[in-house]
């Protein structure tokens, strides 16, 4: 698989519903992970999207969570990139993240998570934020 760079969207609680919008628009296949699919499934907003991501026909791929609590909800700043490929493309993603992380912040740092992928955040130094993820299986 080659690295992708893709749109990410960010909602408040209506991630679903976008999602589901955006593929009666363009079509294709919507995957959706819920938060409480990776924690205690009875914790308040256990129902909100951790992460989803609409591949369609036309070679469109869109990607969009919600934003838990806890983690600040900026209208109109609700849009990140994200780089992400497999171990093949290891070294180029890890290269791609510390180039955008030189002058930038780190919000998290590029470390392996519970759903088995290395991921991190960071907002490089014009402001833009980056989602980057290594696959590396499911956990």
């Amino acid at each position: 698989m080659a690295a992708l760079l893709n749109p990410y969207l960010s909602f408040k609680d209506t991630c679903r519903a976008a999602m589901e919008f955006y593929q009666d628009v363009f079509g294709g296949d919507l995957v959706v992970n819920t938060f409480g699919e990776y924690g205690a499934s009875d914790a308040p907003g256990a129902d909100l999207v951790m992460h989803s991501m609409l591949t369609t026909p036309a070679g469109f791929a869109l990607m969009a969570s919600d934003t838990p609590e806890g983690m600040e909800f900026v209208e109109g700043s609700q849009i990140t990139i994200s780089v992400s490929g497999d171990g093949d493309d290891s070294d180029a993603i890890r290269d791609y993240w510390g180039r955008l992380c030189a002058g930038g912040t780190v919000t998290m740092p590029l470390e392996k998570q519970i759903w088995g992928d290395e991921f991190g955040m960071v907002t490089d130094r014009f402001g833009i934020g980056w989602l980057v993820n290594i696959g590396g299986g499911a956990a």
